[in-house]
């Protein structure tokens, strides 16, 4: 794998990009920045404070509708900075969250190595939490999260009935609600909400800057002014108030600027092509995407699949899909589509054919 990823990355640094956004260069966003920042008379922040970072965590506040934003480095140290302020005012360590959920599969045990919170599965496999889950988590809690969308599962997102009767059920039982927001700037079209409204449902939500916005890192969590200031204890605690946090804030004021309002475009696109890689025997799920991401499967093994793939690149200088992974069913590959400008440039029925040719598949009825 790792020789096929290597010619990867060497065909597709001058290849043509239908997903994702094509990689930029370090010179060409930091151009990019320095260019916004100038045009805009933007300041320095210090360590968290004024500056680029102050005008960041007021834009976004505002956009969601709560009193106060905290910016980190990340979102792994903003998601579990906030669960462990819940969790100390509860005086419980137990979370209740998806078994697939990012902090149990990408942090390496972190929220319990470092922080000593205790993990209950709120809801286990492919699908969305509801308020029947909740109450089947017995004893105290001290926080319950959702992922908006649960990545992992393909992007799925609950029914806005379902999100409203989960956050009624949180605020009877006296729990507090967590949504891991990374992408809930391209979640709001799937509701036909605002992300205020969304927000409204929570007691906290930590939003991405690179994740949809394209920014190169960083993260914020909006809540109430108070758990806010606790926030900024546990981000120095954790070595996240670092001397300037301004470059990351930058480019998280031109991702909203540049990209906030496309998101239901992107999804309604994704739904087109969707619909077109069935009609080339692929599958997809879900079957009509959530978002602007979503998981197409093909028969294969990961290893011939990725040779085609690897090979289509080299010669025909497009990148049709990423590399694809054996999926759960034997005999089937899965690979993330990721549907954003470059995407929806282009016809989904020629994307499908596209997709189609890379790994190898013969046309329907052939």
């Amino acid at each position: 794998m790792s020789d096929l990823l290597d010619r990867f990355r060497a065909a597709s640094a001058s290849a043509d990009w239908i997903f994702h956004r094509p990689p930029s260069t370090p010179a060409a966003m930091l151009r990019e920045l320095a260019d916004h920042a100038e045009a805009n008379d933007l300041a320095w922040d210090r360590y968290g404070e004024r500056g680029a970072v102050a005008q960041l965590e007021a834009e976004v506040a505002e956009l969601l509708g709560k009193p106060a934003a905290v910016m980190f480095p990340s979102g792994v140290m903003a998601q579990q900075a906030t669960l462990r302020a819940w969790c100390d005012r509860a005086g419980s360590r137990r979370v209740a969250l998806p078994d697939l959920s990012h902090l149990v599969h990408h942090e390496q045990d972190g929220p319990r190595r470092v922080l000593g919170l205790e993990l209950e599965w709120l809801t286990t496999g492919r699908r969305t939490a509801t308020a029947d889950d909740l109450a089947a988590v017995g004893g105290r809690l001290g926080a319950a999260m959702v992922e908006l969308p649960l990545r992992d599962a393909g992007c799925l997102l609950p029914s806005w009935d379902e999100l409203v009767a989960l956050s009624a059920a949180a605020r009877e039982r006296d729990v507090r609600l967590h949504a891991d927001g990374a992408r809930i700037w391209e979640s709001v079209s799937y509701w036909d909400r605002s992300l205020a409204e969304v927000a409204a449902l929570f007691d906290s939500v930590y939003v991405s800057l690179y994740k949809g916005l394209g920014g190169s890192s960083g993260a914020l969590v909006v809540c109430p002014d108070d758990l806010a200031g606790e926030l900024r204890s546990w981000r120095q605690r954790m070595g996240g108030t670092l001397f300037s946090l301004t470059a990351p804030a930058v480019g998280g004021l031109i991702g909203l600027r540049e990209h906030l309002g496309r998101f239901g475009d992107y999804r309604a696109w994704a739904v087109e092509l969707a619909a077109a890689l069935r009609e080339q025997g692929f599958r997809t799920f879900p079957d009509e995407p959530h978002i602007g991401t979503f998981l197409a499967y093909a028969p294969g093994t990961a290893d011939e699949v990725n040779e085609r793939v690897v090979a289509f690149v080299e010669e025909r200088g497009v990148v049709a899909c990423g590399l694809w992974r054996d999926g759960e069913v034997p005999g089937w590959v899965e690979t993330e589509l990721t549907c954003y400008e470059p995407a929806i440039r282009h016809d989904p029925a020629e994307v499908a054919g596209l997709m189609a040719a890379a790994v190898g598949k013969s046309p329907p009825g052939t």
